[in-house]
Parts: structure tokens; sequence; C-alpha cells
């Protein structure tokens, strides 16, 4: 039986961790600031913002998320006017998701904070440990692939 420290030794709970940390600490920041959204939104909402009219299964995709929880997530960004879906001509079952004008306000308001986050989770790294680190993390994610 694997005990507490046995765990910690293992590269992919401590990613896992790595994670989880980094998204409690923006939560905690975007819950002091009132922002009434979660980590998960706001990252569908950078998706949104890079893309260019995604349907939702590629939002899917993009977000490695299950397509179900996309439209949960969706169906809340729509209710707090932050997206948009579009009709697609001569489908109408498929839709495109973008920004509303308020989405892409909200996006650009809070960039800063977001930019803070990033700053600090990287303290103290030096531009080649930083490419280092994500040169070691794709290759993990390709090997997982």
């Amino acid at each position: 039986m694997a005990t507490k420290d046995d765990l910690a030794q293992v590269v992919l709970f401590q990613l896992d961790q790595t994670s989880r940390k980094a998204k409690q600490y923006s939560q905690k920041a975007f819950d002091e600031k009132g922002l009434d959204i979660t980590i998960d939104q706001w990252v569908l909402l950078k998706i949104i913002e890079a893309g260019d009219r995604l349907s939702q299964r590629e939002l899917a995709e993009n977000a490695l998320r299950d397509p179900a929880a996309i439209t949960r997530t969706l169906d809340v960004l729509e209710r707090k006017e932050l997206v948009e879906r579009v009709s697609i001509a001569g489908n109408r079952r498929k839709y495109e998701i973008q920004l509303s004008s308020k989405g892409e306000a909200f996006v650009q308001d809070n960039m800063e904070l977001v930019r803070n986050h990033r700053r600090q989770s990287l303290m103290g790294f030096t531009v080649q440990e930083i490419k280092t680190l994500k040169s070691m993390l794709s290759r993990v994610y390709r090997n997982m692939s």
C-alpha cells in the first residue's frame, strides 16, 4: 500500500496537486474580487476569446472537457450574459459560441489579475527553467495522449 510520502514522489500526483492548488489560489482571488465566476468558466471564456466562433464540440475539445459539462457551463455563462450562442445558417442543431460585448469587457477587465497569478506561479524561475518546464509538461501530455 502506498503511503502519503510515496504519493508525493509520483509526478502525476504532483501535477494534479499543483493544478488543484493553482485553481484554489485563483478562485480565492476571483471570489475576493466578487467576480461571480469559476476558474472553469474563466478558462472557457479565454478559449472562446482566442477562438473564432467555435462550436460547442470544438470548445469541449479545446477545453478537454465533456460536451455535457460544456453545455451546462455555457448555460451559466449565457445567463450571466457573457457568451452568446449564434445559430449556424442551414444547421438548426449547431451553434457557434462567441463572447458578448459584456463578456469581452469582463475578460479584458480581469486579465491583469490573471497575469499576476501567472507571474506569481513562476516567481523565482529563470526564463530557461520556464522553457524547460513547458517542454517537459508537453512531453508528459503527449505521452498520455
